[in-house]
């Protein structure tokens, strides 16, 4: 049984003034889940939502909370974003030792929370091999991360489809998510290659219709 396509806009790249507003119109476009990237300018060059983002989400909206640690040593943080309401919790397996990830995965799960891994454009599958079987969701960038609005890197493509095989073997039911310059362009590719969970951020929000946007993809 095929997993089912999803498209969860980057809430990145909402109008930081009119949050809700964005949040709501996404809402009523069709969105099923919520991508919050966050950010500590350490493990990225840059800073975005806290687990009190995550808190005023979930109080706000009934969607899927996607949320995506890009954060340094995320162990520390998973018992806060936990219970602030995320339904997906994912870290980046660049961001501490092997023990600690594999730690923090399990904290994760023994939260109630599904878990993800998440790798950068330079990190290959066999970094996060050892951790598939256990992964509710498994993350490929196809930017570098810590900035919205980048070009997407078709040269992640046969690194996205050496995931979906293995996956196919260990863990079929896990879903594969990719993020950075997704567009109704570029989304073709990733599904050819097995992803079935699609970031967009400015692609989605600048849309002249975001429901059209939405189904384009998920069809």
């Amino acid at each position: 049984m095929s997993k089912e396509y999803i498209v969860a806009p980057s809430l990145l790249a909402t109008d930081p003034l009119n949050f809700g507003r964005d949040v709501k119109m996404l809402e009523r476009a069709g969105a099923k889940w919520f991508h919050v990237d966050c950010m500590d300018g350490t493990f990225v060059p840059n800073f975005s939502f806290g687990y009190s983002t995550v808190s005023a989400l979930r109080k706000f909206t009934d969607r899927v909370l996607d949320v995506h640690l890009m954060i340094d040593r995320p162990i520390r943080y998973i018992d806060e974003y936990s219970k602030a309401g995320a339904d997906y919790l994912t870290i980046h397996v660049e961001a501490d030792t092997e023990e600690n990830t594999l730690k923090a995965l399990e904290k994760i799960k023994a939260n109630g929370v599904k878990c993800g891994l998440s790798i950068k454009p330079k990190t290959p599958v066999s970094a996060i091999e050892k951790y598939l079987p256990i992964l509710d969701l498994v993350l490929v960038m196809t930017v570098e991360p810590g900035f919205g609005g980048q070009s997407f890197m078709k040269d992640m493509m046969p690194k996205l489809n050496e995931l979906s095989k293995k996956l196919s073997e260990v863990n079929p039911a896990c879903h594969i998510q990719v993020d950075g310059g997704i567009d109704v362009n570029t989304f073709g590719f990733c599904k050819e290659n097995g992803a079935n969970v699609f970031v967009a951020g400015s692609a989605c929000l600048k849309a002249e219709d975001k429901k059209a946007f939405i189904q384009t993809i998920e069809q």
